[in-house]
């Protein structure tokens, strides 16, 4: 039988089952952005875990990885482009469902305007040697717009764009490592391997960070109209690119570390840590390739967002939450395109907008990623408690499942408490510093102010909760006679 007679229309008006595997889990490795681990972030994690960065990655995988597992109980059963808005909303109910489509909107958005910054940081370094000062505005344009375009467009183009971006980009790093390896003469590092001197205090303030470095993980979830055997091919792409991912932030860190040792420069000093290595390795020329595909990777990242992004918001609009023509799928394209227009609009908007008003573009990149990273862990920890909750409305919960669920509550709950902090001197979890302190409190007003605008629409239109749940239970339905894995 051809297998063209076997694709379901979609309920959506999105290009039903395009995209094969490689191009659905490309969605979550752009949103992870690996690239953005040793050229920025595992820096700050040696700071305060030191020779247990590598341990520090390790445990940060490990806890994901019970995540993607709650996260795949419901992606087994169902897909759609509502991600973990639609998942929760069969989990917990329609409240639940919305107060994550609201903090999942923002996450995306708010790492879109944060790697556009970073995109437009990378782009400087690498054309003011050549006499370019371009405007970080004009750089913020460039990246949101081609992205816009991309995702407006096709989401097959977009998706193999990712793909291969992300690709060469890692492919550099690792090659790169290698060459330090070669350097080194050595690959054993007694005092990495046996945790020296390191604290365990340390350690869980380096997971705070090293959580961050995976958010997005789950954005595979939102291709469920548009993946082929969504149920088999979501849910693999949901743990691979989390075990893929943290490998490569392992392996890296750990010959980061190693190639810092007897340094000039110490690691948590760098300011770009790659580009040091490889002019302690003599290949000095590999720092602007590092640099390119920084900014290639940050590039992917702000694609993986506007797709990610624009599919809640769209899914969200359907079920009568914003506007309904936020909810239109473009006639040819068959993508979100207004939902897409916007996000790429408010993407930009804010990045400009502060930095008209002085705020430096690494600045922006640590304000606008440190909110996102509040809507990912409301996210996480909701998935966590919808999994064995809907299994057991299903007859289907068996002790490990809440075993998984205990685990992924609890290792979200450690960078919660980093983020926000806890009063008191000596206290291993001590409140940031300023603005830091304030945004989880902006933060939390933002979903008041989502679930007060759910109250209004519940008044205003009674039936409006029926229809979300029957939306949601038609989706469900539609892949309740496919294969589960």
């Amino acid at each position: 039988m051809s297998t063209e007679l076997e694709v379901k229309p979609s309920l959506s008006g999105l290009r039903p089952e395009c995209l094969p595997f490689s191009e659905v889990i490309s969605q979550s490795i752009a949103n992870i952005a690996p690239t953005v681990t040793p050229t920025v972030n595992a820096a700050l994690v040696f700071a305060l875990a030191g020779p247990g960065t590598w341990f520090t990655y390790l445990l940060a995988t490990i806890g994901l990885v019970f995540v993607g597992m709650n996260i795949n109980q419901f992606a087994r059963r169902s897909a759609s482009p509502g991600s973990l808005y639609a998942y929760i909303t069969r989990g917990l109910g329609a409240t639940a469902g919305v107060i994550t489509g609201w903090a999942l909107i923002l996450a995306y958005i708010f790492t879109a305007m944060a790697v556009i910054c970073g995109f437009a940081n990378y782009g400087q370094v690498l054309l003011s040697p050549l006499g370019l000062n371009l405007s970080p505005i004009f750089l913020f344009a460039i990246c949101a717009g081609i992205a816009w375009y991309a995702a407006y467009k096709d989401i097959q183009l977009s998706t193999v764009i990712m793909l291969a971006m992300e690709a060469a980009s890692v492919g550099l790093i690792l090659l790169l490592g290698v060459i330090i390896l070669g350097k080194k003469g050595y690959v054993v590092d007694p005092t990495q391997l046996t945790l020296q001197g390191v604290q365990p205090s340390g350690v869980m303030l380096g997971l705070v960070l090293g959580v961050f470095s995976y958010v997005g993980f789950e954005s595979a979830t939102t291709l469920g109209d548009e993946a082929k055997n969504p149920l088999r091919n979501i849910p693999r792409a949901v743990i691979i690119s989390t075990v893929v991912s943290g490998l490569f932030f392992v392996v890296m860190s750990y010959i980061q570390v190693l190639g810092f040792e007897g340094a000039s420069v110490k690691f948590n000093e760098s300011t770009a840590p790659m580009n040091d290595l490889a002019n302690f390795s003599g290949v000095g020329f590999f720092g602007i390739l590092i640099s390119i595909g920084s900014m290639i990777s940050l590039f992917a990242c702000t694609l993986a967002c506007l797709n990610a992004g624009a599919r809640i918001f769209f899914s969200m609009a359907r079920h009568g939450i914003f506007h309904r023509s936020v909810a239109e799928a473009h006639g040819t394209n068959e993508t979100p395109h207004i939902a897409v227009t916007l996000v790429a609009l408010v993407a930009f908007l804010a990045p400009a907008t502060i930095n008209l008003f002085g705020v430096k573009v690494l600045d922006g990149y640590a304000y606008f990623g440190t909110i996102a990273t509040y809507g990912f862990l409301v996210a996480y920890i909701l998935i966590s408690i919808a999994a064995p909750v809907y299994l057991h409305r299903e007859h289907q919960l068996r002790w490990t499942d809440i075993l998984f669920s205990v685990l992924g509550v609890a290792f979200m709950i450690i960078p919660v408490l980093g983020s926000v902090g806890v009063p008191g001197e000596g206290s291993l979890f001590p409140v940031p510093a300023a603005p830091y302190n304030v945004f989880p409190y902006l933060f939390l007003l933002y979903l008041v102010v989502g679930a007060g605008w759910f109250i209004m629409l519940r008044l205003r239109s009674p039936d409006l909760i029926q229809e979300m749940e029957e939306d949601i239970e038609a989706s469900h339905t539609r892949f309740s006679d496919m294969k589960k894995v």
